[in-house]
């Protein structure tokens, strides 16, 4: 069976977001991509303070300034599409209230026929913690038990009740409801973020870096949810940063996911050897416009499927 392959989004600066989000989800639809996907990055200090990812002195990207806010690119490409699945790798949970977070997620989940997969990250930007205001980042991981505990009641059946630090839910009618149970993903490295995965999330959203960081990441967590008695499969989804280059990278330092259509295609094929159920494909730094990113994803995704992808 092939490994399913989704694209991300246009969500960085260079896009215009009302014309070539509905355009690139409409071509991505109908080239064969399985699920469309966004990122979330709140904003972009100036100057800068905290290192990328938390790294003294290491820059942020120039392509996370101005991203679009995800919900909203999602709505977008829910209109415009009919069979793709909608995912977010990652929303990070901690900069939004649990409650309107879960009724947005449940709103779009009904508006598009039970398409939404729910990915959820706590992050690593304090900037975006004090501008968001819901806990301190202390508190992220406190907020992300919570956060999915609000989900799963305001997705469930009414009354709803929830009683928690954040959130308090005296039995209500909360809806409309999602057309099924939205499946929620989570970016998860280390033990205490494995641990809520297993006890309580669907799926895995890992990032790649490299073919076997990945199958030990992999490998690790499947002998986790063996020792905490786990029976239900958990969905995988790789997120790959694509650098695209119309010109193949020569070299021995090409990183994995570097160079043109046909040298992607060669990691993708490495990385579904892993047995990952999907991987998402995310395109949008390098090319200029919209239409060169509907190119780059045809190529790739043709590529892809020639590799055994």
């Amino acid at each position: 069976m092939a490994t399913r392959l989704g694209l991300g989004l246009p969500q960085n600066r260079q896009y215009d977001l009302g014309r070539d989000v509905p355009d690139v989800a409409r071509t991505a639809e109908r080239i064969g991509y399985d699920s469309l996907w966004v990122y979330e990055r709140a904003l972009f200090p100036e100057p800068a303070g905290q290192g990328l990812y938390g790294i003294p002195g290491l820059p942020w990207p120039d392509s996370y300034r101005g991203v679009a806010e995800p919900l909203v690119t999602l709505t977008l490409a829910a209109a415009a599409t009919e069979r793709v699945e909608l995912g977010s790798s990652v929303l990070v949970a901690p900069l939004h209230l649990p409650f309107q977070l879960a009724r947005s997620l449940a709103t779009l989940d009904a508006a598009s026929g039970g398409r939404v997969l729910a990915g959820f990250g706590t992050g690593w930007s304090h900037d975006e913690y004090a501008a968001a205001g819901v806990r301190p980042f202390e508190e992220r991981g406190q907020v992300l038990d919570e956060l999915i505990d609000v989900c799963r009641a305001v997705w469930g059946p009414d009354p709803v009740v929830h009683e928690g630090r954040v959130s308090r839910i005296s039995s209500a009618v909360v809806g409309p409801k999602p057309a099924r149970p939205i499946p929620i993903l989570l970016a998860a490295s280390g033990r205490r973020a494995q641990r809520r995965l297993v006890d309580h999330a669907d799926g895995w959203l890992p990032v790649g870096m490299g073919v076997e960081q990945i199958a030990a990441q992999w490998a690790e967590l499947q002998d986790l949810a063996a020792e905490r008695g786990r029976k239900e499969p958990i969905r995988t989804v790789l997120r790959v940063n694509a650098v695209y280059s119309a010109k193949p990278h020569e070299g021995d330092g090409r990183r994995p996911f570097q160079g043109d259509a046909g040298q992607i295609a060669e990691d993708l094929a490495r990385h579904a050897e892993i047995g990952l159920d999907e991987i998402l494909v995310d395109l949008q730094s390098t090319p200029r416009d919209a239409q060169e990113l509907k190119d780059v994803a045809a190529e790739v995704f043709e590529k892809a499927r020639a590799a055994g992808v």
